[in-house]
């Protein structure tokens, strides 16, 4: 038996919902370069929870006059 842990990967619907985002702004935000990580696997897309997660992270501010 192996001791590597399996990540369940997310499809892009998936990912939306976790993030609260429509699809259509992930699948902008992957357009642009701005949104989360993601994987190819064949032609499917995927993103792995803990760089949503991260992502999320990178967006936090403090106040509203701070540039992004």
């Amino acid at each position: 038996m192996s001791n590597t842990t399996h990540r369940q990967m997310l499809r892009t619907q998936g990912a939306a919902e976790y993030l609260n985002l429509s699809v259509s702004t992930l699948n902008k935000l992957r357009l642009t370069g701005d949104g989360p990580s993601y994987m190819k696997l064949g032609k499917s897309v995927v993103y792995d929870p803990a760089d949503l997660d991260e992502w999320l992270s990178s967006k936090r501010r403090r106040s509203t006059s701070v540039a992004a």
